[in-house]
């Protein structure tokens, strides 16, 4: 919540505003969430080039929007990814296994939404997520990512997660792990073999989002201050020229 308690209605329009958008959205350090009812495809594209983390928020029976300039952000820079041991014994067991991307997203969204009671990744959000998957901007090279980790022999997946990528920077929103003692510390794996393809495929850096949770540190991401990141997420954009 903003730590005055006021959400604002924020439009496209106002992304599309340079004077609003780094003159008094970024600058407001007493606001972090907006709302909107705005589904369309352009709109949540533009609020992710723009560094918002979008989730949701049902009220009266009504799904809105709710896109955070974070106060914080958790980054993650490869160099600097930290694998425990018993994550490196998985990694020797690769048979048992198989690490892919984007060929279960209905799966991962199946099983997002059942381990997160309430999930915020329901109704007009998922179907959005879904419409996103084919969806190509004609400026921003935007893509919904969908990683799976899944048991080789019993074919379930074990662990997952949605983000998405813009140019070279990728951006988590939320992910599951299996509940099964078997699969412990699989959650960990998949996060560990996500880190080591964005590495391989040249991703600048990943954006795990809010720097509230241990696990992130333990996998070697530092926490900076929205100002901070702003100015590393334009730096890449900048560079590549992709919008």
């Amino acid at each position: 919540m903003s730590t005055d308690n006021t959400i604002y209605y924020l439009t496209h329009d106002d992304l599309n505003n340079d004077e609003i958008l780094f003159n008094h959205i970024y600058p407001d350090t007493k606001t972090n969430y907006y709302f909107s009812d705005d589904f369309s495809k352009d709109f949540y594209i533009k609020l992710a080039y723009s560094g918002f983390i979008s989730t949701s928020l049902l009220e009266d029976k009504k799904l809105y929007l709710l896109p955070e300039i974070q106060f914080e952000y958790a980054i993650l820079d490869f160099k600097d990814l930290y694998i425990s041991t018993k994550v490196k014994k998985l990694l020797k067991k690769s048979n048992d296994y198989t690490f892919s991307i984007n060929t279960k997203l209905d799966l991962v969204l199946e099983n997002i939404e059942t381990y997160h009671k309430p999930s915020w990744l329901i109704n007009e959000y998922k179907d959005l997520i879904k419409d996103l998957s084919t969806y190509k901007h004609p400026t921003i090279d935007f893509q919904i990512m969908s990683i799976e980790l899944s048991d080789n022999i019993s074919g379930e997946l074990i662990a997952g997660e949605i983000g998405y990528k813009i140019g070279s920077l990728y951006t988590s929103l939320t992910g599951f792990t299996s509940k099964d003692k078997k699969y412990n510390n699989y959650g960990k794996l998949q996060l560990v073999l996500l880190a080591r393809y964005l590495e391989k495929e040249n991703y600048s850096f990943w954006n795990l989002g809010h720097p509230y949770m241990q696990y992130k540190f333990d996998l070697g991401a530092k926490k900076y201050s929205r100002e901070d990141f702003l100015n590393r997420w334009y730096k890449v954009l900048d560079s590549e020229y992709i919008e």
